[in-house]
């Protein structure tokens, strides 16, 4: 009988993440996010449409060219919000603190991401 492993908090906060991006709804992104401290899970998120907005799951995507600084371009959906994003906005509405927390996101976050990440003190980002 092999002996169970029980998962750090990383590898758990992770699980709940890979859980929740299956409500995202963008196939080009699905994915979750969980902001953390303290062993307690503060807020989610996931990538989707803004409220009452489509998604893309439902009318298709809506395609950005982005240029980046070092000159390739690539192309995004912009009709959805980021886990990431998500997740601060449901900690403000809910008016949790997520200074000092980590979070944990399936992808490693986008530029924006990471700037409302730092400017929202969360110390930590743990990413598969």
């Amino acid at each position: 009988m092999a002996e169970y492993r029980r998962p750090t908090w990383d590898e758990y906060f992770m699980e709940v993440a890979n859980a929740i991006a299956k409500r995202a709804t963008c196939d080009r992104g699905r994915s979750g996010c969980v902001i953390a401290k303290d062993n307690q899970i503060l807020a989610t998120g996931y990538v989707g449409a803004p409220a009452g907005l489509p998604h893309c799951d439902d009318v298709g995507h809506q395609m950005r060219k982005v240029l980046h600084e070092d000159g390739t371009i690539t192309e995004h959906c912009v009709r959805t919000v980021h886990a990431e994003q998500n997740a601060i906005c449901q900690a403000a509405k809910r008016g949790v603190s997520i200074d000092g927390a980590t979070l944990y996101c399936r992808m490693t976050p986008c530029r924006t991401c990471a700037m409302l990440i730092i400017n929202c003190g969360i110390v930590r980002v743990v990413a598969e």
